[in-house]
């Protein structure tokens, strides 16, 4: 319930953003993957509303081997990041127009290790929210989904 109401409070000030515009209608665009093996997910990798993205979680599976990274929580959260990178050049931006993550561990006492990690990343430091759950896809240890500007 907790996870389903933070998910719910993102989603309505996504939506506040998008309404703000001068309330003029927004052109929505749903993009699939950039990954072959990922074209029939039953998702958008990234939905484009005028020029902001909203990306899909991402985890930290090495798409070229179809696995999870080994390593444990530093080694996924870089994969992770290294795949949001992927997907937001592939629409042509870039990490540093990320304004918004959210930021799902699998194990909270992962946060400093992940948070070593996302420094090195994230200079601009974005506006976060990080929580924990009890379980994600996969058996992944971290899951990260961003709003990104497009230049």
């Amino acid at each position: 319930m907790k996870y389903t109401l933070i998910f719910l409070i993102s989603f309505l000030l996504s939506l506040l953003v998008i309404n703000s515009c001068e309330h003029q209608s927004a052109t929505v665009n749903f993009i699939k993957s950039h990954e072959p093996k990922r074209q029939d997910t039953p998702f958008s990798d990234v939905v484009i509303v005028d020029n902001l993205l909203f990306l899909s979680g991402q985890i930290g599976r090495d798409h070229s081997k179809g696995a999870l990274v080994e390593g444990g929580i530093k080694a996924q959260t870089r994969q992770t990041i290294e795949n949001i990178k992927a997907v937001l050049a592939h629409n042509q931006s870039d990490l540093s127009h990320v304004v918004k993550c959210t930021v799902i561990l699998s194990d909270i006492q992962d946060f400093d290790a992940f948070n070593e990690i996302y420094k090195q990343y994230f200079p601009n430091k974005p506006a976060r929210t990080t929580f924990a759950a009890s379980g994600l896809a996969a058996g992944a240890l971290i899951e990260i989904e961003v709003v990104a500007v497009k230049p």
